[in-house]
């Protein structure tokens, strides 16, 4: 079955790091752009990042800029979302999609494939 599936959260103390992976099955990740979204309690999903099919082009939004850091790796199949810096208020459950149009728009939100998300909690 064709889909995504994130890992890597957990929680860590503000300041700390992590970093996610989504990892491709089915299909070849090479293929598609990659969107890192991320929803926190009573708020909606908002943009994090995006990377272009071949990693050449990145961005990021406003909030997570020269702390985050977005990659793939094409032979392992897998995209990164490497987080630093942490802070509370980037607590939420991060969720990957891989979709064959790239934006650089880190609120474009319609790609063909979407992970089950997973949490990253940041708090002392």
């Amino acid at each position: 079955q064709l889909h995504v599936a994130e890992s890597g959260g957990g929680l860590v103390q503000p300041g700390g790091s992590l970093r996610l992976s989504c990892a491709a099955f089915g299909f070849t990740l090479d293929d598609y752009a990659i969107g890192w979204f991320r929803q926190a309690p009573g708020k909606e999903r908002e943009g994090v990042s995006v990377i272009s099919m071949s990693g050449e082009d990145t961005n990021y939004a406003d909030s997570v800029k020269g702390r985050f850091t977005i990659s793939r790796d094409n032979a392992k199949n897998t995209a990164y979302l490497q987080m630093n810096s942490l802070k509370p208020e980037d607590t939420a459950v991060y969720y990957c999609a891989a979709g064959l149009y790239y934006s650089n728009n880190v609120h474009y939100s319609s790609y063909e494939y979407w992970g089950q998300g997973t949490q990253v909690t940041v708090s002392s």
